[in-house]
């Protein structure tokens, strides 16, 4: 019998819960299925810095005293921002989730976007924006992310251009929460120690006050694929090749999970193995997956000396045309083991189960067992796979650069070498 329980309130607030009885401790929170995505272009950043504004203060409680609250019984308070989600979430022992539910539905329905508190957390941000562009392997994801998706929210970067943030306002705020926190674009998820009913009764006491509306429209995502390269004097290159792939919803998602993790996923895959054990070309390099509803990103980064950035670049695109049909049993079975047992590892905490309910519900509108997701990762056959790599591979790609790479192959020379 599954331990986990949804219940939908009248206003279209969905609550997921699912009890772990072997913890003490729970974690709750609310995901709001709004993010960078959901940004026009002249809020870039705005879902951010909203989520910076969370812990800043209500019309009951102060900053100091939301922070207290949480940490008095030892408990931790935090929040995300990704291009489709909006997180704020504590974790707590067992007698203190009613606080944390109190605590994260006050945020949520007083805020009180005190103008000075908006001028403190600005400088925050700024200084974010500012450690980000002083990153180059944080920042060449964001320009790969506006090569893929060009002039479309979800090529935008998270934190937003510091010219919009310095201009946003207390109703520039207002206005997003209006448009997209209503309840139906939340959900409640607690996991670990926890009574799905008495979260029911708290929650239906707070949020459920919350007046039903409209969700407005997102977007599709329209994959492009261009190059950007940015010329400058650092000591290494960074090099980022990414291929438009399946959404969550698509049939092709666990093989494009499983073919990811066989070429980069680890020191056992296929890049790792070609470009850096045998070849010595870098030190880091790997791949990775990323998936929304209606799209996918499969991406590889590596980061090398310049002169030895052309090298890497073709012998990429050579191990990935190669991986068509040339993946072996063993490579398969290997990437399914980690891919099974990340998922299992990550649900040993009550932090990872909250984030997989509440993540499986806004995708699916449900939440699979771990069982079953494990039988559909093993039931994905080496053709499966192939048929993946070898669609994906067959578009155009994207491609972001930043270092000393006046010498690396252009994306149309890429394109070419794959086509051949």
């Amino acid at each position: 019998m599954s331990d986990t329980n949804i219940t939908t309130l009248p206003n279209g607030l969905r609550i997921v819960t699912r009890r772990m009885p072997s913890l003490h401790s729970a974690t709750l929170g609310v995901w709001v299925n709004a993010g960078g995505r959901d940004e026009r272009a002249e809020q870039n950043g705005i879902a951010h810095f909203l989520e910076h504004m969370a812990f800043k203060g209500t019309a009951t409680r102060t900053a100091l005293q939301i922070a207290e609250e949480i940490e008095d019984v030892g408990g931790y308070i935090n929040a995300y921002t990704s291009r489709d989600t909006t997180a704020y979430y504590a974790r707590v022992l067992a007698p203190d989730t009613s606080l944390a539910l109190d605590v994260i539905s006050d945020i949520l329905l007083n805020p009180s976007f005190d103008e000075r508190e908006i001028e403190v957390e600005r400088g925050v941000i700024l200084q974010e924006i500012g450690q980000a562009l002083d990153t180059p392997d944080d920042i060449v994801f964001d320009w790969l992310q506006e090569a893929a998706y060009p002039d479309q929210a979800i090529g935008r970067t998270i934190l937003g251009p510091a010219e919009r943030v310095s201009q946003f306002g207390r109703p520039d705020l207002a206005r997003f929460v209006t448009e997209h926190y209503g309840p139906g674009q939340m959900i409640l998820a607690a996991a670990g120690a926890v009574d799905h009913d008495t979260i029911v009764r708290q929650a239906e006491a707070s949020l459920g006050k919350l007046p039903a509306r409209e969700a407005l429209g997102r977007d599709g995502a329209s994959w492009q694929g261009s190059e950007i390269r940015r010329v400058k004097n650092l000591e290494q290159a960074h090099f980022t090749l990414a291929f438009e792939g399946p959404g969550y919803l698509s049939p092709q998602f666990h093989a494009a999970q499983i073919w990811t993790v066989a070429m980069g996923g680890g020191m056992s895959s296929r890049l790792f193995q070609k470009i850096r054990e045998e070849r010595g070309l870098c030190y880091t390099i790997f791949a990775q997956s990323g998936f929304h509803d209606d799209t996918g990103m499969m991406t590889v980064y590596a980061g090398t000396a310049g002169e030895d950035l052309p090298e890497l670049a073709q012998l990429t695109v050579d191990e990935l045309k190669r991986s068509v049909d040339s993946l072996s049993d063993a490579e398969i079975a290997r990437a399914k083991a980690q891919l099974k047992a990340g998922m299992l590892m990550g649900l040993e905490s009550s932090s990872g189960q909250a984030e997989r309910i509440a993540r499986s519900l806004s995708i699916w509108g449900r939440v699979p067992e771990p069982a079953e997701s494990a039988a559909r990762i093993d039931a994905v056959t080496r053709q499966d796979i192939a048929e993946y790599a070898a669609a994906l591979i067959a578009r155009r790609p994207a491609m972001a650069l930043y270092g000393p790479v006046e010498g690396a192959p252009t994306l149309d020379r890429l394109s070419e070498r794959l086509a051949a």
